[in-house]
């Protein structure tokens, strides 16, 4: 009995091995002055970082990403970049893709609005000397094809919407302060 529970907890665990991961070229650990905003006081390049990801689960119709940082003295943290209905048969974005200017998002994608106040990637700024702030950027496989939502929805309301059609998430982790 126990070389049977042995076996099949060996082949759960080798099951979810190659689960729905997230990782950048761009950063390891800690962002750079590339992924580091323009403007309330920042001097960065505001640069989104290239995006790989792979095992999306059976029945994703499409992704969502999302850069949130906790530690954001706002009592609600901060979000700093939201892209919905990214194509299912998508597995990567490239370096710069939040710049809305350059328009290099995949047919289809919609970048909402950020706490910056405009879509797009908004970068890393934390305020001087309040620390190290951990950002996570998550991308979301969806049970939906489309979320929508418009261009200027908040970023509670499409939170709560990603949430409701989420069949997995998988995020990386990287830190900043100044």
């Amino acid at each position: 009995m126990k070389k049977i529970i042995l076996m099949l907890l060996v082949s759960v665990s080798f099951a979810f091995a190659e689960g729905f991961t997230l990782h950048s070229d761009e950063f390891s650990g800690q962002l750079s002055n590339a992924q580091v905003f323009n403007g309330f006081g920042c001097t960065g390049k505001n640069i989104s970082p290239s995006l790989n990801w792979e095992n999306a689960p059976k029945g994703t119709k499409s992704f969502a990403i999302m850069m949130y940082d906790k530690d954001a003295p706002t009592g609600s943290g901060w979000w700093h970049w939201i892209v919905v209905d990214i194509p299912k048969d998508l597995t990567s974005l490239k370096q710069n893709s939040g710049n809305v200017a350059l328009d290099l998002m995949p047919k289809g994608a919609l970048q909402i609005k950020t706490d910056y106040g405009v879509s797009g990637f908004g970068g890393a700024c934390p305020p001087v000397g309040h620390g190290s702030h951990q950002y996570v950027i998550t991308i979301y496989a969806l049970d939906v094809d489309t979320l929508g939502v418009k261009a200027d929805a908040s970023p509670a309301l499409v939170g709560y919407m990603v949430n409701a059609h989420t069949i997995a998430k998988a995020s990386v982790v990287a830190y900043f302060s100044r």
